[in-house]
Parts: structure tokens; C-alpha cells; sequence
């Protein structure tokens, strides 16, 4: 399969590919089937769309100072490419009505576990109140970056999910690791480009999973959903001492039904 540049891809392109592409067929993200009326009813995604959505990251180059967590062509990233795949189908047995929205993977989270706001101690050990992750269900801990601690906000996400009851599939505005230049273990704010350039990839996933409501976790992704031409709410991002602000956000967001089943309202974005 050909490589896509994400730095080619108009920021408005909202009609995307999710399906892996046949030979011959179109690369870029917007040029394949759109999935919107097939899960207009909150039909789960079947696994060969999860499969060409993971197989269409991973061959996707990422922009400059950047690391794309999921690429091919290097071979510690298929544990990666594992565990995306495994979360996403778990997700669809859930069928969930919301979308997180964070901002960039971190090195000591996705850029390691190829899954959103996870470290090793949760990859390895699952989130027990909603039966998730886990090596007993197939996951794989990467070994390569061994000694970098875990990321702690992972675990404060998942600690307010649970005391919340709230399961909402999760995401970045921008999917690949943006790290500062010559320093891949480390972090840094996606830029404007970057966050247009992950536009057509979250909402893409938004449309295959049939979400109903997108919750910006931040402002990096508050922007990004900006650039659809449409508006969402906006919590605190739990890092940086922001755990308790971003569980009251997100309380108060519960209260106005945002998990309610509203089976009758059209998938996001309308």
C-alpha cells in the first residue's frame, strides 16, 4: 500500500475512508466509503473496518518532529497495531455514544501501548470495572522503551471513567506521537497543522463507531473540532493537576444526558 502524508490532507475532508483499501484503490482518507448512514442506527463497526482503519494509520506518514506509533515499516510497532485493533473491537461490543477527544499521544502512553490514554500497568493488567485491556485478552506490552516511566494521566482518566460509570471511546485530535525536535521521549502541544492534519482520522473514527457526542478533552482538541464548523463541549484536561476539574466537567455533562440513548438523533457530525 502506498503511503499517505497526513500533510496533504485538506482539513475539511469529511467524507473518509475506514475500510482497507483494495489494490489500485484510493489512499487518502476522504476518498472511501463513508460508513455514516451504515451506522446511523448505532450499528457497531465489524472488524474488517477496524482492521482497515488501523491498517490506514499505519500507513500513514506523520508530520515532521512527529512519531506515528502504528507505522509498518518498523517492526516493534505491530504489538502496537495489535492493540489498537483489540481495543477498538472491545469498544464496539459497548457501542459507545461518545467520543473523548485528547490531544496528542505521550510518550510514556499511546506512543508505547498503541491504545488512548493507557500505560503498561493498564495495558497488562485491564480495567476491571469495564473488562478491558489486559494480557489475558491478548494484549502486548512493548518492550523497547522499558525504562520510561508510566504516564500518569492514563491512570487518572481511567479512575475517573470508573467512578463515573462512563464509557466513552477515546481519541486524540492529532494520532501520532509530536515530540520536541531531536527528542523523541518527550512531549509537546500538537501544532495547528498537526491538528488539522488529524481532522479526517478522528472523524473518521467517529463516523465508523456511529458517535452522537464529541467531548473536547482540552483546548489543542476544542480547535480541532473547531475546524469541522462545529461546536462541543469542552473539559479540563485531567493533566497537570486537572483531575479534579475534569471529573466536574464531565459530571456535569453526564447530568445534561450526554450518554443518554437518543437512538432517534443523527450521528456526529451532522
Amino acid at each position: 500500500m502506498q503511503r499517505v502524508s497526513l500533510a496533504a490532507l485538506a482539513p475539511t475532508e469529511l467524507e473518509l475512508a475506514v475500510r482497507a483499501p483494495s489494490r489500485g484503490a484510493p489512499e487518502r482518507w476522504s476518498e472511501a466509503k463513508d460508513l455514516r448512514e451504515d451506522h446511523a442506527g448505532s450499528k457497531s463497526p465489524d472488524s474488517d473496518s477496524i482492521e482497515g482503519f488501523v491498517e490506514r494509520l499505519a500507513q500513514t506518514e506523520a508530520r515532521p518532529n512527529s512519531f506515528n506509533p502504528f507505522d509498518s515499516s518498523l517492526p516493534e510497532n505491530a504489538a502496537r497495531r495489535r492493540n489498537l485493533g483489540l481495543y477498538l473491537r472491545e469498544m464496539a461490543e459497548h457501542r459507545p455514544r461518545v467520543l473523548l477527544l485528547g490531544e496528542a499521544p505521550g510518550y510514556r502512553g499511546m506512543r508505547m501501548t498503541g491504545t488512548p490514554f493507557t500505560n503498561r500497568a493498564i495495558l497488562r493488567n485491564g480495567v476491571e470495572h469495564f473488562g478491558l485491556f489486559g494480557s489475558d485478552k491478548g494484549y502486548l506490552v512493548p518492550t523497547e522503551l522499558a525504562p520510561v516511566a508510566s504516564e500518569p494521566t492514563a491512570t487518572v482518566m481511567w479512575q475517573t471513567l470508573t467512578e463515573l460509570d462512563f464509557l466513552p471511546l477515546l481519541w486524540s485530535a492529532y494520532p501520532f506521537h509530536p515530540h520536541q525536535p531531536g527528542i523523541p521521549l518527550s512531549n509537546r502541544t500538537p501544532s495547528a497543522p498537526e491538528i488539522s492534519a488529524g481532522l479526517p482520522v478522528w472523524t473518521a473514527l467517529a463516523q465508523l463507531f456511529g458517535i452522537r457526542t464529541v467531548v473536547a478533552v482540552g483546548n489543542a482538541a476544542h480547535r480541532s473540532v473547531l475546524l469541522c464548523g462545529q461546536d462541543a463541549a469542552k473539559v479540563r484536561h485531567p493533566a497537570h493537576g486537572g483531575k479534579v476539574k475534569f471529573r466536574q466537567g464531565l459530571e456535569v455533562l453526564l447530568a445534561q444526558g450526554i450518554d443518554d440513548d437518543r437512538s432517534g438523533e443523527s450521528v456526529w457530525p451532522v
